[in-house]
């Protein structure tokens, strides 16, 4: 995979600028900058250092690091030699990174000062963050690993439908897979800068803001100072961005906060967005404004995105993502049963084959839930639609309860299981609602053991929170009731939670 992405542009173009980091919009810090050349070298030495450290192919590594561009080249010197990165928000507490350790039978940990770990932290040999600019410069330079296209490359782990996140392997192939998005996402080539509005840490700014750029020659640029709405428009100019990548949200925030009637984007061609719906009065908002378009696509951990609209093949139409890429096999079947494609207009839940290159090798040491994921061929997603005549996707929402929060797709059970064990809790509910037509936020309906001040519960709560949950998982809003609409056999109604 580091090689797909790297090798070919670093003997064509080698003084071309591979990676652009921007940390200050002030001319007095200067940006730091990779050729494909010295980002072939430092993901090679850096892989080089990695086995050094008795770090064996095959192994696993936390990354657990600050928004800094070590942890981008770290990712790729792992899997420069064959060592299984498993990036991490820095967002996590202690608790989610020991059951990540644990669960992943990690070896290492690459630790930034001041980030949280668990116990289990002291089973692994770590690399404090400080160390990696070294590896990068004074490394052994080695070849890239030997692999075959269904090696595991990388582990991922997104919320599920238990109380604990569960581990999503890829294969290296999963880079070749995300070929249909050049087209029928980004319309990418070689004379492109893409803008990333993401955080290293997250596979959306791994995958399209790195991966993809380079595996096609591109320039990625990605800023990570103080993420003021008002300042992107300088920043998309300043970057001679012709793409841009962010969430929904942060165009929406762009309009609401640049008081400018016009926004001038400098070479802009178009915005991407995914990781949230995309509501029609911000795509048409930004169109007014900036005279270019935003595309949007879908997708999950397991398989990345694989619906979209493009500059080039599949016009935008309001209310969808869009079409299934080309060359993916992505149909609409039965929510309960069967393999056959429903007809167009049928609602049921979106299915792809298990053959795509983008898929999923399976969950981490969870054969139950990967057996279950799977019906025959398809994968089965989880996510209710329907397909039209054209064969454009309407959403209509997931069969399992899962949120989304920031991109982030959130497990209800996981946020209950921990703010239920507080001891001023009786019983609890979490569920995704609506704040208005385009935001939606994590809120928690709550029963309290006994009668005292709301407001006094609400900040003990979120306090035992903090140490406990990632800050996206956390709800945004609290209910408190008397009692938590169930059916009888004892399951929550989370239709019926709605914010007062």
């Amino acid at each position: 995979m580091a090689r797909y992405c790297i090798e070919s542009a670093s003997e064509k173009t080698p003084d071309k600028i591979a990676l652009r980091v921007v940390s200050d919009l002030n001319a007095a810090v200067p940006d730091r900058i990779w050729t494909y050349s010295a980002l072939d070298q430092q993901v090679r030495r850096i892989g080089g250092a990695l086995l050094d450290r008795g770090i064996r192919p095959g192994d696993r590594l936390l990354i657990r690091m600050d928004n800094c561009p070590e942890y981008a080249l770290l990712f790729f010197g792992a899997l420069a030699a064959g060592i299984l990165p498993i990036p991490a928000s820095s967002q996590l507490s202690g608790r989610e990174v020991d059951f990540i350790l644990n669960d992943s039978g990690a070896s290492a940990i690459a630790l930034s000062s001041g980030l949280k770990t668990g116990d289990y932290s002291q089973n692994v040999q770590i690399l404090p963050a400080d160390e990696i600019p070294g590896f990068a410069d004074g490394g052994p330079f080695i070849d890239w690993a030997d692999s075959m296209p269904d090696d595991p490359a990388y582990l991922v782990y997104t919320s599920g439908t238990t109380s604990n996140p569960k581990g999503v392997l890829h294969a290296h192939r999963a880079a070749w897979g995300r070929r249909p998005m050049y087209r029928d996402w980004y319309d990418l080539g070689a004379d492109d800068t893409m803008l990333h509005a993401g955080v290293f840490n997250w596979t959306y700014t791994l995958g399209v803001g790195l991966t993809d750029p380079w595996a096609n020659g591109a320039t990625a640029v990605v800023y990570t100072g103080a993420k003021e709405a008002r300042d992107w428009p300088e920043i998309i100019r300043q970057s001679d961005a012709t793409i841009f990548a962010a969430v929904p949200t942060v165009y929406r925030q762009i309009l609401k906060y640049c008081d400018q009637p016009t926004l001038n984007l400098g070479s802009l061609r178009h915005g991407l967005t995914a990781g949230e719906p995309l509501a029609h009065h911000v795509a048409e908002g930004w169109f007014e404004r900036t005279g270019t378009k935003l595309y949007e696509a879908f997708g999950m951990s397991e398989i990345s995105t694989y619906i979209s609209s493009s500059p080039r093949t599949v016009e935008p139409r309001p209310g969808s993502p869009g079409k299934p890429q080309t060359g993916r096999n992505v149909v609409i079947l039965d929510s309960e049963s069967g393999t056959d494609p429903l007809a167009a207009g049928e609602n049921g839940v979106i299915a792809v084959n298990r053959s795509d290159p983008g898929m999923m090798l399976g969950y981490w040491n969870r054969p139950k839930e990967e057996a279950m994921a799977f019906r025959a061929d398809w994968f089965i997603t989880g996510d209710r639609a329907s397909m039209d005549n054209d064969g454009y996707i309407w959403l209509d929402g997931r069969s399992d309860d899962l949120m989304n929060a920031f991109g982030y797709r959130v497990s209800p059970t996981e946020v209950e299981s921990v703010l239920g064990s507080h001891p001023r809790v009786a019983d609890i509910a979490v569920a995704e609602c609506a704040v208005n037509e385009d935001v939606s936020v994590i809120a928690a309906f709550v029963v309290l053991q006994s009668q005292q001040a709301q407001d006094e519960a609400r900040e003990e709560i979120l306090e035992y929170a903090k140490s406990r949950l990632a800050d996206y998982k956390r709800p945004r809003e609290f209910v408190f009731v008397d009692a938590l609409p169930r059916t009888a056999n004892g399951k929550i109604k989370r239709r019926e939670l709605l914010l007062p």
